[in-house]
C-alpha cells in the first residue's frame, strides 16, 4: 500500500478492524519510509452497479458522490458524518442485494429521501429541492405541507 504522504510503497499494519457492519475491513497503517500513519479500507470487489440517469446516460455507482450530496443537504444540521455514512451503506447494501446490475437514479433518490426524512426533515427538504428540481417557492411549500401531513 502506497503512503499518501510520501508515496513509499511499504507500510506496516498496526490495527485491523471490521467496519461498516462487517462489509469492509479498516486497517491502520504506518509508512516504513516517513513513519506517518494512515487508514485504509478493504471491501469485497463486487460487480459494478450502473446508475441510469434521467436523461438515459449510464454511469458507475459512486457512493462518494452520493455522500457528498448528503453532506451538502445536511450542512449546518445536527447530523453526524457517521449517520450519513450509515445511510449510504444501507442504500448501497439494499441496491446490491437485488440481482439487478442497473438501477435508476430515481430509485436511488427515493431511497435516500425516505431515510433522510427520518434523519432530519430540513436536510430532507434541501435534498428534495435539488433531487426534484424545484422551480419556485410554491414547490417548496407543497413539499413542506406533504412533510407535515404524513406521520
Amino acid at each position: 500500500m502506497r503512503c499518501p504522504f510520501c508515496g513509499f510503497s511499504e507500510s506496516r499494519v498496526l490495527d485491523s478492524r471490521s467496519a461498516e457492519d462487517g462489509y469492509s475491513i479498516r486497517r491502520r497503517r504506518e509508512c516504513a519510509g516517513c513513519a506517518r500513519r494512515f487508514t485504509t479500507y478493504e471491501r469485497v470487489d463486487e460487480l459494478p452497479l450502473v446508475v441510469v440517469k434521467k436523461d438515459g446516460r449510464r454511469e458507475v455507482f459512486n457512493r462518494n458522490k452520493l455522500l457528498a450530496g448528503l453532506v451538502k443537504a445536511c450542512q449546518k444540521r445536527p447530523v453526524s458524518m457517521a449517520a450519513l455514512e450509515a445511510l449510504v451503506d444501507e442504500v448501497e447494501r439494499t441496491l446490491r442485494s437485488t440481482a439487478e446490475l442497473e438501477v435508476s437514479s430515481r430509485q436511488i433518490g427515493e431511497m435516500i429521501m425516505e431515510r433522510l426524512r427520518v434523519l432530519d426533515e430540513v436536510a430532507y427538504v434541501r435534498f428534495a429541492s435539488v433531487y426534484r428540481e424545484f422551480r419556485d417557492v410554491q414547490e417548496f411549500l407543497q413539499e413542506i405541507r406533504r412533510l407535515s401531513e404524513t406521520p
